[in-house]
């Protein structure tokens, strides 16, 4: 038995995964921690290490799982081929896969860093540039901002920040 890449429809990995394991078949979607903003809030979600790509573990024997059932699962595009042959992982590529999502299960990513350029969204200080500093309680974020020539930290909902897009390099002279 092998594991082989399946290609599913945008944002149904999971459908496609548990599908496919309802029907018996031998799956891993490799996941890690994330933080996103939902509704405002600052919460913690687990995305697809590989949008859109999950893999299945197959077999070529008589005896093994049929095949054709997976292309007509719910939330599954279609299983990944090079040259009309089904796309190969190496199990030491899945354990390594494995291993990492352990490691990585309790430290999710990030949204903000401190240092990163952000920009207020809302209140008194919508449009200004400011850095982040740090996360203050649940909800709330500490930004340091230019007011009035002097460098003032600031406590600001996580929710009414979005990463300042980094300035433009600018155009040398032909």
């Amino acid at each position: 038995m092998h594991w082989h890449l399946i290609h599913t429809k945008a944002r149904l990995e999971k459908r496609a995964l548990e599908n496919l394991e309802r029907q018996g078949y031998e799956c891993y979607l490799p996941l890690f921690p994330m933080e996103k903003l939902c509704r405002g809030k600052l919460t913690v979600v687990h995305v697809p290490l590989f949008p859109r790509y999950l893999f299945i573990r197959l077999g070529v024997e008589d005896s093994d799982k049929s095949w054709g059932p997976i292309r007509s699962t719910r939330g599954v595009s279609a299983l990944v081929r090079f040259g009309g042959q089904p796309a190969r992982a190496d199990d030491a590529l899945i354990a390594f896969l494995k291993s990492r999502e352990l490691t990585l299960a309790g430290a999710p990513a990030r949204l903000f860093a401190p240092g990163d350029s952000v920009c207020l969204t809302e209140g008194p200080f919508a449009g200004m540039e400011g850095v982040y500093q740090m996360t203050d309680g649940e909800q709330r974020a500490m930004v340091l901002i230019e007011l009035l020539g002097k460098s003032a930290s600031l406590r600001v909902e996580v929710g009414k920040l979005r990463v300042s897009a980094p300035a433009a390099a600018p155009i040398p002279p032909a």
